[in-house]
């Protein structure tokens, strides 16, 4: 497993909106539970992993980049 795939969100079980919808959701959650425990770095961290998420699943979001390679 090369570091690159450790950031890929484009696998194809992330095409269905719900799962993208509650990786967002949890993820600005979280981040919103470590600011309210006063945990700047986690919240930091977390919010960054929340902002790439939102910025990959809704904004530069394209159907065929979610295709398994395998079908042709």
């Amino acid at each position: 497993m090369a570091l690159k795939d450790l950031f890929n969100v484009r696998a194809p079980a992330l095409a269905p909106v719900g799962r993208r919808l509650a990786i967002c959701a949890v993820l600005w959650g979280w981040t919103l539970f470590e600011l309210a425990a006063g945990n700047l770095g986690w919240a930091v961290i977390t919010g960054a992993a929340a902002a790439f998420c939102t910025v990959e699943f809704f904004i530069l979001f394209d159907p065929d980049n979610y295709r398994d390679p395998d079908d042709g």
